[in-house]
């Protein structure tokens, strides 16, 4: 079903599509869809149904699944605990066990979580015999750091993430939802990355584009080389 969304409901809180958010976490769009959407497979001529990890709060738009900057962030936090060597499975019980922990539907993204919630989430491992936590047990050290590491360049207040500095932290570049509907931006001057980057492969100047749009050359230069990288992931 297709959702009908006022522009309004946009502003704030962050608009892209699968596409989009693929790229800023470095992966397929293919993975979003399944991680948001749900998918199905055959195993022995059984057909299993996955329920996607949560619903988008914005759902479809113009018949393209939409998320909001939250969901934006939730997903970076399956994507580094995937990366780390957890199942889909253990993603989804350590999500659910974490729901409960710090009473919020996307508990990852929050403050409360970074805080007093990984404690009582650890804890709470220890506790659990759900066989999707049993080897992350074993392994609490690499997920405790895979949570520090990334809330590292996340900005939050009043344990709500904020802003995204997406370029190995540093504080050029930034993804705020109040801004460009969330898409990375330089930060004193709110110029799209993707404008300078753009700018600097048709000028073949760094210099002319940081005088252009009066952006400090350092800003250009790691807007480029953050480009680089989507690009390149």
């Amino acid at each position: 079903m297709i959702k009908q969304v006022r522009p309004h409901e946009f502003v704030g809180q962050g608009l892209y599509t699968a596409p989009e958010a693929a790229r800023l976490l470095k992966t397929s769009p293919a993975t979003v869809r399944r991680w948001l959407e749900g998918h199905a497979y055959t195993r022995g001529g059984q057909t299993r149904v996955i329920d996607p990890l949560w619903r988008p709060r914005f759902g479809k738009v113009d018949d393209q699944l939409s998320l909001s900057f939250r969901d934006l962030i939730e997903l970076r936090f399956v994507k580094a605990f995937v990366d780390q060597g957890l199942s889909l499975q253990a993603v989804r019980a350590c999500l659910n066990l974490a729901r409960d922990c710090v009473r919020e539907e996307q508990p990852f993204s929050t403050g409360r979580f970074r805080t007093d919630g990984k404690t009582i989430f650890l804890e709470g491992i220890a506790g659990s015999d759900d066989p999707a936590l049993i080897d992350l047990r074993k392994n609490q050290y690499a997920f405790r750091s895979v949570i520090e590491r990334t809330f590292k360049d996340l900005d939050i207040e009043a344990d709500e993430v904020l802003r995204w500095r997406p370029f190995h932290g540093k504080g050029s570049i930034v993804i705020d939802p109040g801004r460009s509907f969330g898409q990375p931006v330089a930060t004193a001057s709110g110029v799209p990355t993707e404008v300078l980057a753009d700018a600097v492969r048709a000028e073949g100047s760094v210099a002319r584009v940081a005088a252009l749009y009066e952006v400090d050359r350092s800003v250009v230069a790691d807007a480029v080389k953050y480009h680089e990288e989507l690009a390149a992931a």
